[in-house]
């Protein structure tokens, strides 16, 4: 009797389901693959019952494991890289002005990374009498353009490397990429150097460059606005963004480190994950006849 009882209160704790809810669940067959898991659950954001933020970490976590590290890395000429050979004096301003937390170190052979230098080691220089920027050194992680960034990121985590650098199939280095790159593809952007306060515009001006005038610009601004404010005329529906601008007009999402120039504006894409470009710098170059 007491058994019975037992499974007559568990019963009445499932939750009860429409006769409509029953049929459903019987002739709606299950995902069979990732697009159709994806239409599921973009479904279930629709009905609130999960937010976009959420259905958007699962839409990155799927795409990390589809990218590789060749997909997302700083190319090699975009690298900020610190030659140790040379007085701490002569590349300090470099570090400062780029505020980033690791730089990769050579010793005046651009083709070999000799280590990398966390830039808070260097606070060491102004406290020690007798300091050597090479005993500041930390490892080196090589990995090939083609690890997959899911592999990549559990390997972060595992050996608690924030840094690695990217070599090609001839051993020589591509680029490099950082554990935040890979966290960027599924939580999204992630604040740096390059991020604009809240209350400030889509489109920062910068210090001019020479003759030209130089922009940062997000790429959520609408074609309508940059055209606006940069007095230029882009062609396209005024209402889409700066980023579905570009991905039409170069036919791919542009990487990150990449470059190119339309009409007498250069673009250099500082941020961009595998769906969109999320923040570019512009200089407005003069064309020769201007400048007479």
């Amino acid at each position: 009797m007491q058994e019975h009882s037992s499974k007559v209160r568990s019963a009445d704790l499932k939750p009860h389901r429409s006769l409509f809810e029953r049929l459903t669940a019987l002739i709606s067959p299950e995902p069979e693959n990732r697009a159709e898991l994806l239409e599921v659950l973009t479904e279930a954001q629709e009905r609130n019952l999960i937010d976009a933020d959420a259905l958007a970490m699962i839409e990155g976590v799927f795409q990390v494991s589809d990218l590789c590290a060749r997909d997302i890395m700083v190319p090699r000429a975009q690298m900020d890289v610190i030659d140790i050979s040379k007085p701490i004096d002569e590349w300090m301003p470099e570090v400062l002005a780029t505020a980033h937390s690791r730089f990769p170190a050579i010793d005046d052979d651009d083709e070999k990374v000799v280590g990398i230098l966390l830039a808070k080691d260097l606070l060491r220089y102004y406290a020690e009498e007798a300091f050597d920027v090479r005993d500041m050194l930390r490892p080196v992680i090589y990995i090939p353009e083609s690890k997959r960034l899911n592999v990549l990121l559990r390997d972060f985590r595992a050996n608690r490397n924030h840094m690695a650098m990217v070599v090609d199939e001839y051993g020589g280095i591509a680029g490099l990429i950082t554990i935040e790159d890979v966290l960027e593809q599924i939580v999204g952007d992630i604040e740096d150097e390059y991020d604009f306060e809240e209350e400030e515009d889509n489109i920062l001006a910068l210090e001019n460059k020479g003759n030209g005038k130089r922009w940062r610009v997000k790429g959520v601004t609408e074609i309508g606005q940059f055209n606006s404010v940069l007095g230029v005329r882009l062609a396209g529906p005024e209402t889409d963004s700066l980023a579905e601008f570009l991905e039409g007009h170069l036919g791919e999402v542009p990487h990150k480190g990449d470059e190119f120039t339309l009409a007498n504006l250069h673009f250099e894409v500082l941020r961009a994950d595998a769906r969109q470009v999320q923040i570019v710098q512009v200089e407005q170059r003069l064309r020769m006849d201007e400048d007479d």
